[in-house]
């Protein structure tokens, strides 16, 4: 008995959604775009995310076994390219720009930085740094988008349907329940629709941008301890 309940509950939920009017409809697959869209961002940025964990893991334990600084240079180059590996590359070249034969094994010994030529090398880090972010950052703005859009847009198509439904009340002449209660059901269903699109990328979102946090703080303070190193072996 419960299951032919159940059968029939849902072939009449699935009829009533079916026969709905064009504004039910129109509102239900748009959300349910949404929704997809959402599910896809949300598995592209963890398989990313946990990717930058990886590349991260890989490039500390590299750097820890190097003792100088052309050292790492030289174990970097061997690794994947990865956000982090760019980063020290970068700074290295540009060091190597102002200070050439620097990083030789062997090479002689040269005067440290001026202050100038410092500042135009954290300006190059912060560059990298800066367009690293916007590349691991990409997509998060979707999330965003359907976690706000999804609910109004769910509610919008609930307003249009109670508005249809008592206009269908006005012209019936009849305000019985059974006459109210299929068109609010249906209105209501956009709503829901709605938030089953907007809470998986709500969450989604607020995950991943504080993984964009701390991704962010691994490349400034590896950025730091770039600097960190050419101080400590007298190349400042």
């Amino acid at each position: 008995m419960i299951a032919l309940l159940q059968d029939a509950s849902s072939t009449a939920t699935l009829d009533l959604l079916l026969g709905g009017t064009i504004y039910t409809r129109v509102v239900l697959a748009v959300t349910a775009v949404a929704s997809i869209g959402g599910w896809v961002l949300i598995l592209w940025k963890w398989a990313q995310f946990r990717r930058l964990r990886r590349d991260g893991f890989r490039f500390v334990n590299a750097i820890e076994r190097s003792q100088r600084l052309d050292d790492a240079y030289k174990t970097v180059m061997r690794l994947p390219e990865t956000p982090y590996s760019r980063l020290f590359v970068q700074g290295a070249n540009f060091f190597s720009e102002l200070r050439p034969g620097a990083l030789r094994e062997g090479g002689p010994p040269q005067a440290g930085l001026t202050e100038a030529q410092l500042n135009a090398l954290w300006l190059v880090l912060e560059k990298t740094q800066d367009e690293e972010r916007d590349v691991a950052a990409g997509g998060l703005v979707w999330l965003s988008v359907i976690a706000v859009v999804a609910p109004l847009l769910g509610l919008l198509g609930t307003v249009l349907g109670v508005m249809d439904a008592f206009l269908g009340v006005a012209v019936a002449g009849t305000a019985n329940i059974s006459s109210v209660a299929p068109g609010i059901a249906e209105a209501l269903t956009t709503t829901a629709a709605g938030l089953v699109a907007a809470i998986p990328a709500a969450i989604g979102y607020n995950y991943f941008a504080i993984r964009l946090d701390r991704f962010t703080g691994e490349m400034e303070g590896f950025a730091s301890e770039f600097i960190g190193t050419l101080a400590r072996e007298g190349r400042l």
